[in-house]
């Protein structure tokens, strides 16, 4: 017969066992999205103002600032598959085919149907463009993990980001790898919610595409799977007592417990995913579609074998790059974080805090480790350059997000608390919408900004439309000869791809053509050499520390 003081320990602990219960099941929940302040006509919305703000600012004007010398060097790539329909992979570029390969159906499609030239700067940029706006529609796909609110803040930040605007109106690889990684992650959480087999193929595909676009997606790998890990055991830490409370009835009950619980977690995993002969099957198929997938980029689909085994060189080259060139200082990415990106980063250290405090969200510990995680990568790298932090603004971006979402539903919703974190969105998109135009529509080539990496001066510019008017003034149009004795000219072989007669030599060297371009250290000897056919005309600013001369014969019509 039970005392009074054993009924009260009794509902005391079944009190305690429930309460945990339900803790430790809140955290494979995601987060509140279902409001009455956000019904499903205001999110549709709300998503396709986002969206339609994402592509404006990577759409508008997008062949306003010149192209930077990497985008020349992806141009010429790009120039040489269109017109020959050639691609060798080689690893001393080290970064991957697909840029070139999906910017070729683009140009192709232009030409089709518009019957007019597929190559152009808006053709080629669009790729970059296009993925940088399905970046933000892939953080509207995290609702169910940040919530409404959140994902919401996530994509406006993303759509918003000055450096990923203007990163996504760059002919590089850098947007789509962004893309991809996030891909890997939302289909990967898709895959483990529905058990639909289509996730898990999209999430091999996405992790193909990753390798087969730059030599860097094994950094972004490790650290999801660092991230989940972290996720994973921080949770497991300090909840234990929260999970097991039983365990201090006896010490038989206890270690029978122990012995079962694993077990039983474990089967009802293998059993969810069809068990572990589905697993291994299901594995196997996306193992397969991962190698399938890269062997068809690198081998130029099945054109050059040789393109395989420099895939596997590039790793070793891309870690000697990370040594020697473009060394900066560990805290680099912070002070530029701090001058272009500051609501990110602020908003992501509240995120991350949040998420490790309540401990409600499996997924929103993952986003934190993920950000800070490749935050910390890139910056024991000594290796850096701007647009690498897209790497860790995006997922800032998403914990930023979830962030806003917390505080939006603190209090179970009180007015108060929605002011406060419409306020903090408000503030940080602003905050980011004017940094987003200043830097790419008005100081696109001003290197005091940080995204503005040794990037083309537009006064580069007017340097082209000479050319073009002393080559109609020879008569010879695109025919005309000309010379270019410089040894930093890139971008340049892009913007005069339709001049099958322009010689980049690099070095001062004996010509006849009616157009030479020199460097400014060359001057000197550059004009002995050229003597009185020659006219110097006038000098042009290509990036910093670099300026080019250009010279024209006196012959030439006009002159």
């Amino acid at each position: 017969m039970s005392t009074g003081s054993t009924k009260s320990s009794n509902r005391k602990e079944a009190s305690d066992v429930a309460r945990n219960t339900s803790q430790a099941s809140a955290i494979a929940q995601p987060a509140q999205t279902d409001s009455p302040e956000i019904s499903a006509r205001v999110w549709w919305i709300a998503s396709i103002g986002i969206l339609a703000v994402a592509a404006f600012v990577r759409l508008y004007a997008l062949e306003l600032k010149p192209l930077h010398h990497d985008e020349g060097v992806n141009g010429f790539f790009l120039t040489t598959l269109y017109r020959e329909g050639v691609y060798h992979y080689d690893p001393s570029n080290y970064h991957g085919p697909t840029l070139y390969y999906f910017a070729l159906v683009i140009t192709k499609l232009k030409a089709f149907l518009f019957g007019e030239p597929g190559l152009s700067t808006i053709a080629v940029r669009l790729v970059p463009a296009l993925f940088g706006i399905a970046t933000v529609w892939l953080a509207l796909c995290l609702r169910r993990h940040i919530g409404a609110i959140g994902a919401l803040a996530a994509a406006a930040l993303i759509a918003l980001s000055p450096g990923h605007v203007y990163v996504s109106r760059y002919f590089i690889h850098e947007a789509q790898f962004v893309f991809f990684t996030l891909a890997i992650a939302v289909a990967a959480l898709r895959y483990r919610e529905t058990t639909d087999p289509f996730y898990l193929v999209l999430a091999s595909i996405s992790a193909a595409l990753l390798f087969a676009t730059k030599e860097t997606a094994l950094i972004s790998v490790a650290v999801l799977g660092l991230a989940w890990a972290v996720a994973v055991v921080y949770l497991k830490l300090v909840n234990r007592r929260a999970r097991v409370p039983w365990e201090q009835k006896r010490a038989s009950e206890r270690r029978s417990k122990k012995r079962r619980a694993p077990q039983t977690e474990q089967l009802s995993i293998t059993e969810k995913f069809g068990g572990w002969t589905n697993i291994a099957m299901m594995s196997s198929i996306a193992l397969a579609l991962f190698v399938v997938v890269n062997i068809l980029f690198y081998s130029s689909f099945f054109t050059y074998s040789e393109g395989i085994a420099g895939a596997i060189d590039s790793f070793k080259i891309w870690a000697q790059t990370g040594t020697k060139e473009h060394g900066h200082p560990w805290h680099t990415y912070l002070r530029w974080l701090m001058q272009e990106e500051a609501p990110l980063l602020l908003l992501g250290v509240a995120g991350s805090l949040l998420a490790l405090v309540l401990r409600k969200h499996r997924f929103a510990i993952f986003a934190g480790a993920w950000a800070f995680g490749m935050l910390a990568a890139y910056s024991l790298i000594p290796y850096k350059t701007p647009w690498l932090m897209l790497n860790f603004t995006v997922p800032m971006a998403i914990i930023s997000g979830y962030a806003v979402n917390e505080i939006y539903h603190w209090g179970a919703g009180r007015l108060q608390a929605r002011a406060i974190a419409l306020a903090v969105i408000l503030a940080a998109t602003s905050v980011c919408a004017v940094q987003t135009v200043k830097l790419n529509f008005f100081h696109y080539d001003n290197d005091k900004y940080p995204y503005v990496y040794a990037h083309t001066y537009r006064e580069f510019l007017p340097l082209l439309d000479e050319i073009d008017r002393l080559a109609n003034l020879a008569g010879t149009g695109k025919q005309t000869g000309i010379t270019i004795t410089a040894p930093e000219y890139w971008p340049m072989p892009w913007y005069l791809r339709d001049y099958p007669k322009a010689g980049f030599w690099g070095r001062i060297a004996a010509t006849q053509e009616p157009i030479v371009i020199g460097s400014s250290n060359q001057e000197a000897e550059l004009g002995a050499m050229l003597g009185d056919r020659y006219l110097r005309l006038n000098s042009y600013p290509l990036r910093p520390g670099v300026i080019l001369i250009l010279y024209a014969r006196r012959d030439l019509a006009g002159l």
